[in-house]
């Protein structure tokens, strides 16, 4: 990569709490920020107050980070683009992108999900849309990362993948800091399997959690929960490897741990005994894990690959299944190999 990282003009699309995250780390870096958000009380909000309050709030933001709600603005001429919209957002974001976006630019996603209808990923359809960049200028940041412990600069560890190392090793450097350590691996695809089949497992352990069960399931959910994450992302073409690391293990050990984990808590309140569309109308942030368990559940029937977790979460959501029939169903399954459809 030729670019010169002090230079960088960087656009980031989408201000939810996480990408507001990542805008104020790289603004707090030195770089100029255009932060593109969908609302314009957020604008409004950010340009007056110096904060997000409804997304992130009790952090004072950047002066050199420029909120717009012009989308032209925040991504023509730059050398890299953040895009970090809800997952059932990217297709209809990528495309007005298009118009506007340079076919020299690093486009970098930090979304976590899998599309319901095609089943593709983040960079899938992004590469899809921006059809004249070429396909090794996409990357995606993921890992063990909640928003407000990075902009409160707790030490936080993620991974850059590309399949292209020049790329990968550029985003590194643009992003890390010594709050915000960024490893780069070679594989995409696990990458993002990874941060999608989390937010699942992370439902199913808030279920537990909500509950009451104890400590012994929930061990026993995040242990099968990989399993489950390694079946699917291997039958991807991914590398276990990569969901041995941050952006699988790690993350979901986070997110199925911890009470900021939007997926989490939806899984808790339903453990708990709460409707899931009562529990969403009361919810301003997405959940990610909701809609990806429809697209992971579909996927695995078109792959073939058997994820019963998975496949109780579904049941859970979309087909009122009560909780305690899910977990009689999966303690009486029939017995097998610990690495059964592993290896």
């Amino acid at each position: 990569m030729n670019i010169d990282i002090a230079k960088t003009r960087i656009g980031v699309v989408g201000a939810g709490s996480w990408g507001t995250a990542l805008a104020k780390l790289l603004a707090d870096k030195g770089f100029p920020i255009d932060l593109w958000a969908f609302e314009p009380e957020v604008k409004e909000q950010i340009e007056k107050k110096r904060e997000n309050e409804i997304f992130l709030p009790g952090f004072e933001l950047p002066n050199n980070l420029v909120p717009f709600n012009d989308l032209e603005t925040v991504v023509k001429n730059k050398e890299l683009v953040l895009v970090v919209v809800p997952s059932h957002c990217m297709r209809n974001v990528s495309l007005k992108m298009k118009a506007f976006i340079s076919p020299d630019t690093i486009v970098v996603t930090a979304s976590k999900g899998i599309e319901n209808v095609s089943h593709q990923t983040m960079t899938d359809i992004l590469s899809e849309n921006i059809d004249f960049i070429p396909k090794e200028n996409f990357a995606v940041l993921s890992g063990p990362s909640f928003a407000k412990e990075v902009a409160a600069k707790v030490p936080t560890v993620v991974a850059v993948a590309s399949k292209n190392r020049g790329v990968a090793e550029y985003v590194q450097a643009v992003f890390s800091c010594p709050t915000f350590r960024v490893y780069v691996n070679d594989d995409p695809v696990g990458t993002q399997i990874g941060g999608a089949v989390k937010n699942v497992v992370a439902i199913a352990a808030g279920i537990c959690d909500g509950m009451n069960m104890g400590l012994n399931p929930r061990a026993a959910l995040i242990t099968r929960g990989l399993t489950e994450m390694n079946r699917l992302g291997s039958k991807m073409g991914a590398d276990p490897l990569t969901l041995s690391g941050l952006a699988g293990v790690g993350d979901l050990l986070l997110t199925c741990t911890g009470d900021l984990s939007r997926n989490y808590t939806v899984g808790k309140q339903i453990g708990q005994g709460k409707k899931l569309d009562d529990i969403i109308s009361e919810m301003r942030m997405v959940a990610e894990g909701v809609k990806t368990t429809r697209s992971v559940y579909n996927l695995s029937k078109k792959l073939g690959v058997d994820l019963p977790i998975c496949n109780e979460v579904y049941a859970v959501l979309f087909e009122d299944r009560p909780v305690a029939q899910t977990v009689a169903r999966l303690m009486n399954r029939s017995l097998k190999h610990e690495l059964d459809g592993v290896l």
